[in-house]
């Protein structure tokens, strides 16, 4: 086998060299899609950790609407018992003067036995009289009158007696019976006082256990509302966390996304050159159109054609009006379409209204862009590939929502964030 000699050595020296050059951009960009991949995770989880909270939120408030409408049931049974207390009080208060009147009643009654005992013993009295005086009847005294007159002033003198004796004897049994009547009315009043209280008291032992029960209730109801807001604060502190993490990811994603952009700083000048030639020869077959005049300076218009439509609010007929965030140049399809500044090629592919697009991300003078070139037709460039301004990075086209063939092109000042808020003028940095 012939040695090699130098000629030979530093030409293998050399693609070996390109061959290094080819694989590490496509390396890198593995590891940023890896990194961009964590963060939509990263969000995803956000995302569901927040929908738990809401969730945590809306238990929180049903719980507290549930104990408000509890402690109002309570304030309620609170307002029962007391009404009942006062009831028992007034009840108490007439058993009490019941029992006054009880008392009364019975002094009364000793007093109206007194009575009876008097007239009883004026009875007997009259009996004894009687019985010592034989057993002369009233009608013995009216016959022993000695005259008319005699007869008339004995019948008057037995009649009173017999009046007053029946009067006697009437009073003592309208005393008894009074005395009977008054008794038992008191005794049914006490009676059914001490009923009505019996009730009150089983009413206000209800409304106490009952009041007990809702105490519970509010007292379970304030343990899983602890257990509630505990969760809410560790979601809290996870969403924290995963945010934390999700800065880490982001600047991460910057560290790589400086990376590659330095790798394109240091390589561009060595690949200028024959990539341009490449792209030159391959525009040619590539179809209509023509490379457009590279600027000098920075930047440069991405693509050859006419100007349509610029950056702002724009009038989109009957339904109203759009915020335009890039500029548009109209061609035909096939048309090239380079990169307006030297960069590194972070997404080739498809998305929502723009159709198929690429972006290529920037550092220059220490500031980072981010260009979109939408509505494409084709792709010559890959995730990874280190381009210089001028280098075609894709063919012009009409995917999307587009209304005939051009090319959208917007900068962003920093990485695409999808709200495009960071969108500025192109035509700050480039002449069209």
């Amino acid at each position: 086998m012939k040695k090699l000699n130098t000629r030979s050595f530093k030409l293998l020296a050399v693609l070996l060299a390109c061959v290094l050059f080819i694989q590490m951009p496509a390396a890198y960009a593995a590891s940023l899609d890896d990194l961009k991949k964590e963060r939509s995770e990263l969000e995803a989880q956000k995302k569901a950790l927040n929908k738990s909270l809401q969730q945590k939120t809306n238990e929180l408030k049903t719980n507290q609407n549930h104990q408000e409408e509890l402690i109002s049931q309570l304030e309620k049974i609170g307002a029962e018992i007391n009404t009942t207390n006062h009831n028992i009080a007034v009840v108490e208060l007439d058993i009490e003067i019941a029992n006054q009147e009880i008392d009364d009643l019975e002094k009364d009654i000793e007093a109206l036995q007194e009575k009876i005992k008097q007239r009883d013993a004026l009875l007997r009295e009259r009996a004894r009289a009687i019985q010592t005086g034989g057993t002369v009847s009233y009608i013995d005294v009216l016959l022993g009158a000695n005259s008319f007159v005699d007869f008339i002033d004995r019948f008057s003198a037995v009649s009173t007696l017999m009046d007053a004796d029946r009067q006697i004897m009437r009073e003592q049994k309208e005393d008894q019976e009074k005395l009977e009547i008054q008794k038992a009315e008191l005794i049914a009043k006490k009676e059914n006082l001490e009923a009505n209280k019996a009730e009150l008291e089983k009413l206000k032992a209800h409304l106490v256990q009952k009041k007990k029960e809702k105490n519970k209730l509010v007292d379970d109801l304030e343990k899983e509302e602890a257990r509630l807001h505990d969760q809410k604060e560790q979601l809290e502190t996870h969403i924290h966390e995963t945010i934390e993490l999700s800065k880490e990811t982001e600047a991460q994603m910057k560290k790589e996304q400086d990376r590659l952009l330095e790798i394109a700083r240091k390589k561009a000048l060595e690949k200028a050159a024959a990539k341009k030639k490449q792209q030159q020869q391959s525009s040619v077959s590539a179809g209509s159109g023509n490379l457009p005049t590279v600027s000098a300076g920075t930047w440069t218009r991405p693509a050859a054609g006419r100007f349509t439509s610029g950056f702002g609010r724009r009038d989109i007929g009957p339904i109203g009006s759009k915020n335009h965030l890039g500029v548009d140049i109209a061609n035909s399809i096939g048309t090239p379409v380079i990169a307006a500044a030297d960069g590194v090629v972070s997404y080739v592919g498809t998305m929502n209204g723009y159709g198929k697009l690429v972006m290529v991300t920037h550092s220059l003078d220490g500031a980072q862009f981010t260009t979109v070139y939408a509505h494409l037709s084709g792709f010559t460039s890959s995730v990874g590939d280190v381009v210089s301004k001028g280098d075609q990075i894709a063919r012009m086209g009409n995917t999307g929502n587009s209304t005939g063939p051009h090319l959208h092109f917007e900068i962003h000042v920093g990485e695409w964030n999808g709200k495009r808020s960071n969108a500025v003028n192109p035509l700050r940095y480039i002449s069209l």
